[in-house]
């Protein structure tokens, strides 16, 4: 069979928050991908760009198989490729254009690509896949380098005599166990784990047991996996982990599912499977406000090692997740949280702000539940659309000139707001400062009731958050009576 370049897109030193937050995850869909192939016979070297510089430093590679195929292959289990960041393409761009001058063949399994592919194709890409790929490179690269019937081959899209085609969608797998296990030993762990130790003191690695999410929330983009939702079986992922642990000494691990655990008892087998392996890690996972108001899941999820739940709480307004289609109530919210943190999970959310239809009521809204329930981490972002999307058809006679973020903290607003762009941006600080001094008010509030404060960070940052967040608020007159 034939040699095969795979390559990843994402580049941390072009994403300066992330970088700073120094949290790196493997690309783990090439790496689905590079096991695909290798179970075909091929011989696959792969290039992880993460920590790479920029474009150039991926060309000796490309050198090394000019005239052969160069797969770029995205993370489409990592929210940080699903953003589709401008620095990130145009760092794309310039590897397909220099392997295109090598004479490589080049096909590309991407959200971005996805959602702008005939652009990527005018770069110089042979081939763009369309949808959840490795079956779709499997085929593609059958006859080595050179491909023959490609009308034939669901989920991709191509040139052919100047003209733009498009081949029947491709069918999302069902029985995800039959995929080979991520390659992992094509990844230099070791540069992951040095520099998750230096930063956070532990190593965390990522797993997806599913693909797909069902919901509808009508600004979700699923370019890759779609609304099917699949899933790997509960020993399946607890060998994997097993393997993590034993191997690579991995005692965190981040599930990077959309959704974990909605098949119904898919979380008490995994228990079991994790306690009769007796594994001993912790997690942290995404879910949904009205899938964790059982207690018994919430149970079944502390035993087994989650330590964290994200929820997308997007608002503290009715209206506001009713109008996103979200199919979650501020009561489940509430519920959920508590219920959580019986168990001693940390709930985290996610916040929205600048939907249309928002405006100062429905942020005070936000607010009030962000500080009535002190979830224990919260990530903060304005209303992205995305191609795809119902959302995105509802804006984008709005939308002029930007089309997507440069990075994953640009945070611009590309629709028309309630309020200017720079609004967003101060709102964005204060609600950050105003939570981080409220965390710090509670570390205050335990020293002086003679308790050891079990953050000492949070503690000597309270007046530094607590002065930045009286300035920031001053600039929001909207919100001034906050």
């Amino acid at each position: 069979m034939s040699d095969i370049l795979l390559v990843n897109t994402y580049f941390l030193q072009l994403d300066p928050k992330q970088d700073r937050n120094m949290m790196p995850y493997p690309p783990l869909g090439a790496l689905y991908a590079a096991a695909k192939l290798r179970e075909d016979g091929h011989h696959v070297a792969f290039f992880d760009t993460q920590f790479a510089d920029g474009a150039a430093d991926v060309y000796p590679a490309i050198d090394a198989h000019a005239g052969k195929w160069l797969i770029i292959y995205d993370d489409g289990f990592n929210y940080l490729t699903k953003m589709c960041l401008v620095n990130m393409r145009e760092a794309c761009f310039d590897m397909i254009r220099y392997a295109h001058s090598k004479g490589c063949r080049i096909a590309i399994s991407s959200s971005d690509a996805t959602d702008h592919w005939k652009e990527y194709l005018e770069q110089g890409a042979d081939y763009i896949m369309i949808g959840e790929a490795e079956q779709t490179v499997s085929e593609l690269t059958a006859g080595g380098e050179s491909v023959s019937d490609v009308a034939n081959i669901p989920g991709l899209a191509y040139q052919d005599k100047g003209a733009f085609l498009r081949t029947a969608p491709r069918s999302v797998l069902r029985n995800l166990d039959e995929l080979p296990a991520p390659a992992w030993d094509l990844v230099d762990t070791a540069a992951y784990r040095r520099r998750w130790m230096e930063r956070h003191g532990y190593f965390s690695l990522n797993v997806a047991t599913t693909r797909g999410c069902p919901f509808k929330c009508n600004w979700c983009a699923k370019p890759i996996y779609g609304n099917r939702y699949n899933a790997h079986s509960p020993a399946y992922v607890a060998d994997q982990i097993a393997d993590m642990v034993q191997h690579m000494k991995a005692y965190h691990i981040w599930f990077c599912d959309d959704i974990f655990g909605l098949k119904p008892g898919w979380i008490k087998a995994f228990r079991q499977e994790v306690e009769q392996r007796q594994l001993r890690f912790r997690f942290k996972i995404q879910s949904r406000a009205d899938l964790l108001l059982e207690e018994s899941n919430i149970a079944d999820l502390a035993a087994s090692g989650c330590e964290e739940v994200w929820i997308g709480a997007e608002s503290g307004s009715q209206m506001i997740l009713d109008a996103m289609d979200k199919g979650t109530t501020i009561a489940q919210i509430k519920e959920s949280t508590h219920l959580m943190k019986r168990y001693g999970i940390r709930p985290c959310f996610f916040l929205q702000f600048g939907y249309p239809g928002e405006t100062a009521a429905e942020i005070r809204e936000t607010i009030a539940l962000m500080q009535e329930l002190m979830p224990y981490d919260i990530g903060i972002s304005v209303s992205y659309p995305l191609p795809g999307t119902v959302f995105y058809e509802r804006v984008k006679s709005q939308m002029e000139g930007k089309t997507n973020w440069s990075d994953s903290d640009e945070l611009a607003m590309m629709f028309t707001g309630t309020y200017p762009p720079a609004f967003y941006k101060v709102l964005h600080r204060y609600v950050h400062h105003l939570f981080r001094k409220a965390q710090g008010k509670a570390q205050w509030s335990n020293l002086l009731a003679g308790k050891r404060p079990d953050n000492f960070r949070r503690l000597a940052l309270y007046p530094y958050h607590l002065v930045a967040a009286i300035q920031h608020k001053r600039q929001l007159r909207p919100i001034a009576a906050v």
